[in-house]
C-alpha cells in the first residue's frame, strides 16, 4: 500500500501524523510525507521520506482560513507524483480533502482529543447551537476550497460528512465527551498517537522548586494568559516553564518565576512538572494525560472550550480563576492543582486507559481498512 501524509505542518498536527506513518512504515507500507522546509527534518527523524511544499504556508495551521486552495494544489501536485492508495490528513487541512475527491482516493483524517463539531444525539440545546456554529464556520472555508478546484456542491445527508472522510480519528478519550453522546459512524477514538523529536540535550533548569509546565495557546480575542501567570509564579510555591507554542511575544514579569522559550518538545518537561497549565489545546492536554499529570486549565475558544469543558468533566484538572482574580487565589490554584489526591488519581487512571488503546496501532489499522 502507498501512503500519503499530508499533515499541516506545526507541530501538534505533524507529530501525530508521523505517529501513525511510522506505523504504517514499519508495516513495510510506502509512505511518503509532504512537508516544509521546517517540517522536512523532522519527517526524516521519524524515519519517513519527504516530499517538498513549494509554498511554504500552505499547511501552516495559522493559514488554514485562507491557503486551502494552495493546500489543494501542493497536494494535488504530490498524489501525480506518488500515486497513493490513501492520503492521511490533519483536522482543518481541507485542501487535502479536495484533492482526495478529486482524485477518487480515499482519505483518513486525525483529529484532535475531543469531537468540535456536532454529535448525532445526546448533548444539550446550547452545546448543540455551538457545535453546529462551528461546523457552519469550517465548511464555508471548506467550500471555498472546493469551488476553487472546480468542483461541483455536495448535497450529503450529514453536512460533516465531506469533513470527516473514510474514517475520522480522534486523539482523547470518550471520558473526554459528554455523557451520552453519539458520534457520527466516521468518527471513532484511537488516542493520542503521541510523537515529537527526542531532545538534543537536557534543559538545565534549577532544582530549587518544584516545576509547572505552562504551555500557550491562541487567545482567539480572549484574555491574555500573562498578567494571572506573573501573579502565579510571583513568590509562589512553584517555578514555570512556559512554552509560547504560536502564541506571542512573552510578556514575564522580571520577578516572576518563569523560564520561557519555544521547544520542539514538551515530554521530558511534562516529566518532570507537578502540574500543567494550558489554555487547553490538544497537544499539551494529552501529553499531561499520557504521564498522568493533573491540568490547570484557562481556555479561551474554538478547540479549547470543549476540551477544557471535557477535562473538567473527567475530573482531572482545574480551571484557573478568571482574569481579575487576586494573586493569592492564582497562587492557591497552582499549589491546590499540584497536590490535590482525587485530581492525580484521576489523571492516572486516564493514563492507563490512553496508553492501553494502542492508538498508533488502531489508527493504522483504520488507514489499511480506508485503502481496501
Amino acid at each position: 500500500m502507498k501512503v500519503l501524509l499530508c499533515p499541516l505542518n506545526d507541530p501538534g498536527y505533524l507529530y501525530p501524523v508521523l505517529a501513525v506513518g511510522a506505523e504504517l512504515r514499519r508495516r513495510a507500507h510506502t509512505v511518503h510525507v509532504l512537508a516544509g522546509p521546517r517540517a522536512a527534518p523532522t519527517a526524516t527523524g521519524a524515519g519517513l521520506e519527504t516530499l517538498a511544499v513549494a509554498d511554504a504556508t500552505a499547511l501552516s495551521v495559522s493559514h488554514w482560513t485562507a491557503r486551502g486552495p494552495e493546500q489543494y494544489t501542493e497536494v494535488a501536485r504530490a498524489v501525480r507524483q506518488t500515486r497513493p492508495d490513501v492520503l492521511v490528513t490533519s483536522v482543518l487541512c481541507h485542501g487535502a480533502l479536495v484533492a482526495a475527491e478529486a482524485a477518487d482516493l480515499p482519505v483518513v483524517v486525525l483529529g484532535l482529543a475531543a469531537h468540535l463539531w456536532p454529535y448525532r444525539s445526546g448533548t444539550d440545546a446550547a452545546d448543540a447551537h455551538d457545535r453546529t456554529w462551528r461546523l457552519t464556520e469550517t465548511l464555508k472555508h471548506y467550500g471555498a476550497v472546493r469551488e476553487a478546484a472546480g468542483l461541483a456542491p455536495r448535497h450529503d445527508r450529514f453536512p460533516d460528512t465531506p469533513l470527516l472522510g473514510a474514517a475520522f480519528l480522534l486523539r482523547g478519550h470518550p471520558a473526554l465527551e459528554p455523557p451520552g453522546a453519539e458520534l457520527p459512524p466516521a468518527v471513532r477514538h484511537v488516542g493520542p498517537c503521541w510523537w515529537e523529536p527526542e531532545p538534543t540535550a537536557p534543559d538545565p533548569l534549577p532544582e530549587s522548586k518544584p516545576l509547572a509546565y505552562v504551555h500557550l495557546g491562541r487567545t482567539f480575542g480572549g484574555a491574555s494568559l500573562w498578567p494571572r501567570l506573573n501573579a502565579a509564579f510571583t513568590s509562589g510555591t512553584h517555578r514555570a516553564v512556559v512554552e509560547l507554542g504560536r502564541s506571542g511575544a512573552p510578556e514575564a514579569a522580571p520577578d516572576a518565576d518563569l523560564i520561557v522559550g519555544r521547544r520542539p518538545w514538551m515530554g521530558p518537561l511534562v516529566d518532570r512538572a507537578d502540574l500543567v497549565l494550558t489554555n487547553a489545546t490538544s497537544a499539551p492536554v494529552l501529553a499531561a494525560l499520557l504521564r498522568g499529570t493533573p491540568l490547570l486549565v484557562a481556555p479561551n475558544g474554538s478547540e479549547q472550550q470543549v476540551l477544557a469543558a471535557g477535562c473538567l468533566r473527567a475530573g482531572v484538572a482545574r480551571r484557573l480563576p478568571e482574569p481579575g482574580a487576586s494573586a493569592a487565589a492564582l497562587r492557591a490554584a497552582v499549589e491546590e492543582t499540584a497536590h490535590d489526591p482525587e485530581l492525580r488519581s484521576r489523571a492516572r487512571e486516564m493514563a492507563g486507559l490512553l496508553a492501553a488503546g494502542k492508538s498508533e496501532t488502531h489508527a493504522a489499522d483504520a488507514v489499511e481498512a480506508a485503502s481496501r
